[in-house]
């Protein structure tokens, strides 16, 4: 067997694991797909790329029933540890289905499958398409092939196995992008390189590369012509971004920001994944200048310990990131933060911890995602010696845990009395009479309103605490529409 790498013709213009919601589709009999997503919110973003591409390739649309599926796609994700086997264990799941129906095409794509390669093939036969992250544009001449080769099973079969690294080029070639709802996620850049000690980013996904500007206003552009009022600007380090301008010069992150929020209908901007090293005064200065930028940010800085920072090879000091937040903080006195902590880092002592037990309660943050140190193959940190007991580790991500909890608890409880600005989303499913949208700080506000209030903002006087992200308040003032 020979493994084919794909190179794609432009098609004709056409106009914790999560699974792709269907779209409302007719009764006509139709070709189904299936995606099961793991990891981060830049494998949602790429899983509802391969929808929408072959959707419009092939006319499949989705289902949430995998027993239902004509293609089982699954986008992987490395960062834990153990990731491959847990995709292994679920292919063995899927190959049940394909003994039922043999014509049932199953596809492997995303982090694990650029790291594993053809060898996901070897162990799971019964997979058709393996595809990584910056080739998942090639989906259809892919399905092609395999039809191919089922029309013709007398010849030799080619593995069809894609994993290589054509820099953007992915986006050149996904259909316009579907809205579903008032919210959109927009990839801006690819890959990471930083190469920090415990990561396999820059190896799964490739050196960072940012979109040209104008392919990146013209789809924010074109969202928000269809309705879209909030964007989320998504990279590895998003704050990174390097886009090409028209003209052949640079445009930085801070100058998008600034032209994204001059794009009519856009009321408010998100971005993640951030790194402190890229988080600029200009970037700063934008928090001062717009209000479509949120008081909520998401910078990672993983230990509170410059020793283990140095080890991580993170290459910036606890001081650099506390002087960046205060300078954020004396803008916007009510930003909530949020970050990511990696606890038990292979030579993490006692002292370690401590200072990144301090450093959490001083910072007050709002919510976390924290785990465990998970050695990842192939990476420098995996050489380490990590003589700390596993129990020790986890009573050190409990204790970090709670108090970040703690913090998310009260913070939500101060918001009893306060305005809010909220993006109504929908009507709430308990009661028709009530609207539920999101605040800045991204709970959840429920109030009494009208349908046709749907897709604007409003200020919302939060006036009772229901649960850790959900609040009740009354309407105080109804925008008119950012469009």
């Amino acid at each position: 067997m020979t493994v084919q790498t794909f190179i794609p013709q432009r098609a004709e213009a056409a106009s914790e694991n999560t699974v792709l919601q269907p779209l409302h589709t007719s009764a006509v009999s139709v070709k189904k797909l299936y995606i099961e997503t793991q990891g981060c919110q830049m494998n949602e973003y790429d899983s509802h790329r391969m929808a929408d591409l072959l959707g419009d390739s092939h006319g499949y649309v989705l289902t949430k029933d995998p027993n239902d599926a004509d293609i089982l796609l699954m986008n992987t994700c490395s960062i834990r540890e153990k990731a491959q086997e847990k995709v292994f264990s679920e292919l063995g799941r899927w190959r049940k289905l394909k003994e039922k129906n043999p014509e049932l095409v199953i596809g492997v794509g995303g982090c694990v499958a650029s790291q594993e390669g053809d060898t996901i093939q070897k162990r799971a036969p019964y997979v058709d398409m393996v595809f990584g992250p910056q080739t998942l544009h090639r989906l259809p001449q892919m399905l092609d092939q395999h039809e191919a080769q089922i029309a013709k099973p007398k010849q030799d079969k080619i593995k069809l196995v894609d994993i290589s690294f054509p820099d953007i080029e992915k986006f050149d070639y996904l259909p316009e992008p579907r809205v579903e709802g008032y919210k959109a996620f927009v990839s801006i850049m690819e890959g990471c390189s930083k190469y920090c000690s415990f990561c396999v980013v820059p190896y799964t996904r490739g050196e960072e590369v940012s979109r040209p500007l104008d392919d990146v206003l013209a789809e924010i552009a074109t969202l928000a012509e269809k309705g879209v009022r909030e964007v989320n600007l998504l990279g590895q380090n998003v704050n990174g971004y390097r886009g090409e301008t028209f003209e052949g010069e640079i445009c930085t992150f801070a100058d998008l920001i600034r032209l994204v929020a001059e794009i009519p209908g856009i009321g408010r901007i998100r971005y993640t994944t951030s790194h402190p090293l890229e988080f600029s005064e200009e970037l700063i200065e934008c928090y001062r200048d717009l209000p479509q930028m949120v008081s909520h940010l998401h910078l990672p800085v993983q230990s509170g310990s410059n020793d283990v920072l140095q080890a991580m090879k993170r290459n910036h000091t606890i001081d650099v990131y506390i002087e960046k937040i205060a300078k954020l903080r004396k803008i916007r006195p009510d930003l909530h933060l949020s970050s990511d902590f990696i606890i038990g880092f292979p030579g993490e002592t006692d002292e370690n911890f401590a200072e990144t037990y301090q450093f959490i309660q001083d910072l007050d943050f709002d919510h976390s995602y924290s785990f465990i140190y998970s050695k990842r193959p192939g990476t420098p940190a995996s050489e380490l010696e990590d003589p700390t007991p596993e129990d020790v580790k986890k009573e050190r991500l409990a204790k970090v845990q709670k108090v970040i909890k703690d913090s998310s608890i009260a913070k939500t409880d101060a918001m009893q009395g306060t305005v809010q600005r909220v993006l109504i989303e929908n009507v709430s499913q308990k009661d028709p009479n009530l609207l539920v949208g999101t605040a800045d700080n991204t709970r959840l506000v429920t109030f009494i309103g009208d349908s046709s209030w749907i897709g604007r903002f409003a200020e919302i006087e939060v006036t009772e605490i229901k649960t850790l992200n959900l609040v009740y308040g009354e309407l105080l003032n109804l925008e008119p529409d950012v469009a």
